[in-house]
């Protein structure tokens, strides 16, 4: 049992996504700020912030539906991503690092979702 949601690998992945999309955002046009750069930028940080929520969270499906949300915040930035690619402000190779890194973290966060859902199966 992880003593705080920092201890969680889970967390940790989510926190270096956010790193990595603020780092590869910094160079977007001042023209985004207020547009795409700041969407992705929360759409990223809001992965790690409902991992978080859900740590802080007693009850199973509370735990469940903040991991949902993180997932949803997830395929988001991977959007967000997506379209920077699309329009040239993202390098292929960039938008690639960062998809894998989004896809790898979905799966434990999916793993993570599937073992509490069988959890809460073992008291009903």
């Amino acid at each position: 049992m992880y003593r705080s949601f920092k201890d969680m690998p889970v967390w940790q992945q989510a926190m270096e996504v956010a790193e990595r999309v603020y780092s590869a955002t910094e160079h977007l046009p001042k023209k985004e700020d207020y547009g795409l750069t700041s969407q992705i930028r929360r759409s990223a940080l809001s992965i790690s912030a409902n991992i978080a929520e859900a740590f802080g969270r007693m009850h199973l499906l509370d735990k469940v539906n903040f991991y949902y949300h993180a997932r949803g915040s997830l395929t988001e930035t991977q959007s967000h991503i997506e379209y920077s690619r699309r329009v040239g402000y993202m390098s292929h190779e960039e938008a690639d690092s960062l998809e894998n890194a989004l896809s790898a973290l979905c799966l434990e966060i999916n793993k993570i979702v599937v073992t509490l859902k069988n959890r809460k199966s073992d008291f009903t």
